[in-house]
């Protein structure tokens, strides 16, 4: 069996393909910025994990040292206007620092389409894929198009989309005619890659077995959901801009990750090969369709089954400075409001509430000046409010809630959450319990490290709001807990 290196082990595939490999028996080195981001994971233990960042070409190269198949799972979605630039710096990097290393193989998950007019992100993710097919190490390019699996940025689009609008006046974009491909496919053909014998250096397109409009999948996802039939009317109007901002307000995907996917869909991505079934033959029941890939998703969603998502990526343009509690952290002006209450109630229920806070359970104060909030960030192009969580009660490092990130948790202690809405600043919120001459104490601090005039002007002009909503919070978080018992879940 193979040592493989992914990177990316925090993103949506990246996390799914780590435990795929080893159940095959593969060993696994995981490569992340942020190792923290790992630690909850349940495959965590299994895997070495390498701090590395893509563009230090030193330590990824010591990442890569002594592995055989190397994935390379990098995307940039949103990131600004040199994006572009910097995926093909990391895809150099890589593929250098994997020659050096020794490597057998790299397999690289890029974008389907054979346009010459690619939108820019599948333009990039092209100029990915020949950079490492022109590198020294034999590399396998897999060529999907639209992902469909519980938590994709792809499917939860579609799925708000077709559940949220009966009546859709759409872009030209719903006519172009795209391969959709199961999660399950991908990982399959992905985790295939680590035992594949020979030398093997070309790309594949990988699709499933329906070529669908946009408008097709709408009308056949709410088939599947048991949704009435779809009105959908297209109209020339709408550009991309406009209709990622229109996906951001309708769906959880925000505008700078809605615009890639939409600028994308107006090329055709239909396979124009199978020749990966001769190295990687078909299932016996052949790849799985949409409506049966659909209907896999939402069981998992209905689960609380839900791996990994596509919030599971850092956010493009989310906040990424120091933790105040740093011994490295750059010092600064921190504005602090902080709460405490004692209880009778156990420190076992008040932490249950806790951990489960957020998304369908909302935030115990002032549920109107949350949502406002929320509308306000996406209408400033954040995540806003409508990530919601991954599983309805537990949290690990890395999670998203709403427009929040747990970057700490110390179970039944300590969760810390880093905001991730559009702010002139850093900006965290710190919920813990603990017992103090005999009382339970849940303790909760708000803290906000400004970013030039903006970022003061924004504190206090926002203070009294914050009385109101941080100030009612530790009272309805121990009237939420009063009934809960201490009782394993």
């Amino acid at each position: 069996m193979a040592l493989c290196l992914v990177t990316g082990a925090s993103g949506y595939i990246g996390g799914r393909l780590v435990p795929s490999l080893l159940a095959a028996g593969h060993q696994v080195r995981c490569m992340v910025r942020s190792p923290a981001r790992l630690r909850d994971l349940p495959w965590a233990d299994r895997t070495e994990i390498a701090a590395a960042d893509a563009l230090d070409a030193d330590a990824t190269r010591a990442a890569l040292e002594g592995v055989e198949v190397a994935y390379y799972l990098i995307h940039t979605m949103g990131g600004g206007r040199d994006f572009a630039a910097a995926d093909r710096r990391a895809a150099h990097v890589f593929a250098e620092a994997a020659e050096a290393a020794g490597v057998d193989r790299i397999v690289y998950l890029g974008g389907l389409a054979a346009d010459e007019d690619l939108s820019p992100h599948l333009r990039s993710r092209a100029e990915v894929a020949r950079v490492l097919l022109d590198g020294a190490v034999p590399a396998v390019v897999l060529r999907a198009g639209v992902i469909i699996g519980s938590g994709s940025a792809s499917f939860e689009m579609l799925r708000h989309l077709t559940e949220r609008l009966p009546l859709m006046t759409t872009p030209r974009w719903v006519r172009t005619r795209t391969q959709p491909i199961a999660v399950r496919d991908v990982l399959r053909y992905l985790t295939a890659w680590a035992s594949v014998p020979g030398e093997v250096d070309r790309a594949f397109d990988i699709g499933g077995p329906d070529v669908l409009t946009y408008a097709d999948m709408m009308r056949g996802y709410a088939a599947t959901a048991g949704l009435p039939p779809r009105l959908i009317i297209s109209v020339p109007l709408l550009s991309p801009w406009l209709s990622s901002l229109w996906v951001g307000l309708v769906t959880p995907v925000p505008a700078a990750i809605a615009r890639p996917l939409v600028e994308s869909l107006r090329n055709e991505t239909v396979c124009r090969e199978h020749d990966i079934a001769r190295y990687v033959p078909d299932p016996p029941h052949d790849l799985i369709g949409f409506r049966h890939a659909c209907e896999l998703a939402l069981k998992k969603i209905k689960e609380a089954d839900v791996d990994t998502r596509w919030s599971s990526a850092s956010t493009p343009g989310a906040p990424s400075d120091p933790l105040p509690t740093d011994p490295g952290w750059a010092g600064g002006s921190l504005y602090i409001d902080h709460r405490t209450q004692s209880t009778d109630v156990t420190p076992e229920a008040v932490w249950r509430v806790i951990e489960a806070i957020g998304g369908e359970n909302g935030w115990y104060s002032l549920p109107v000046a949350w949502r406002l909030r929320g509308v306000l960030d996406r209408v400033m192009g954040g995540v806003g409010l409508r990530r919601g969580r991954r599983h309805p009660r537990l949290l690990r490092v890395g999670d998203t809630i709403d427009f929040w990130r747990v970057e700490e948790i110390e179970p039944g202690r300590l969760l810390r959450l880093r905001a991730e809405m559009r702010l002139p600043g850093a900006a965290w919120l710190e919920l813990g319990v603990h017992v103090k001459d005999g009382r339970t104490v849940y303790e909760q601090r708000a803290l906000f490290h400004p970013r030039g005039l903006a970022g003061h002007v924004y504190w206090w002009a926002l203070a009294p709001f914050h009385r109101l909503i941080f100030g009612r919070m530790p009272r309805n978080v121990i009237a939420a807990a009063a009934p809960i018992t201490s009782a394993p879940r």
